[in-house]
Parts: C-alpha cells; structure tokens; sequence
C-alpha cells in the first residue's frame, strides 16, 4: 500500500503558508503556516505536522488494539483515545495516549497488557522516535 500527500509552501519559514492535500480527499487545500503550528494553540487556522502526527498515532493505535484484543478473543466497543503530543526547541519529545476502552468481560490488568501491546507494536509508534506513553482505563 502506498498513499500519498501533497504539501505547497510559498514564501520564507515563518512568513510564507502552505496547504496539505490528501490522496483521500478527507482534507483538501488545508492551511498550514508558522502561525498555525507556533502560535494558533485552539487550531482554529488550519493544521500542522504534529497535529497530524497525533492523530496518525491516535488512530492506528485504536486500530491495533482492535486486532490485538480480537486475537484475545475480545470484542472491544468503543476505544476512545486522546493524543497530546508534545513538542519542544525543535522536536517532538513525547506523544502521551489516553484510552478509554469499553471491552466487555476483560479486567484491568489484561486490558492494559493488551494496549501496551497495542502502543508497543502499532506501525506509527514504530517510526517515532520519541516517549510514548499510555494512560489506559476502561469506562
């Protein structure tokens, strides 16, 4: 599988813009610029690569411990995780996962073995050089 992105950037580092384009379509011609990654904290201007980044590893990780709790033989209902990536002088340090899971007939222990699994073995996690940590809890 292959997917693929378009970004366009026009002028200098922190007065130019640029958009994002995926091959999805989810996000078509969204702004991106010094001002949306350094100084828009609601994120109301568009995006930025970190955003994108936690929500790539928010996703996939979700996904994964779908698999690894189906191979458990458990059902899950609803994941449901937050990611709060932190970046700092030029480099992400951390994405922190916060999950809460609704899985029938599982108790806590196993459930957080599993999504530790889960965060440990996801394909995003594996590209990221940075602290991921999870905060598990089911509701």
């Amino acid at each position: 599988m292959k997917r693929r992105i378009n970004a366009i950037w026009k002028g200098d580092g922190s007065d130019g813009n640029g958009i994002l384009n995926v091959q999805s379509g989810a996000f078509k011609d969204m702004p991106y610029s010094f001002k949306t990654r350094f100084e828009n904290d609601n994120g109301t201007l568009g995006t930025n690569p970190e955003e994108l980044i936690a929500a790539a590893i928010a996703g996939c990780f979700n996904m994964k411990l779908s698999f690894v709790l189906n191979e458990a033989k458990y059902s899950p209902e609803e994941l449901n995780t937050d990611a709060v990536l932190t970046f700092e002088d030029g480099k992400i340090l951390s994405v922190e996962l916060n999950l809460k899971g609704k899985v029938s007939n599982i108790s806590e222990d196993k459930f957080n073995e599993l999504a530790n699994d889960a965060k440990d073995n996801c394909p995003v996690s594996g590209v990221l050089n940075c602290d991921i940590i999870l905060n598990a809890s089911l509701h």
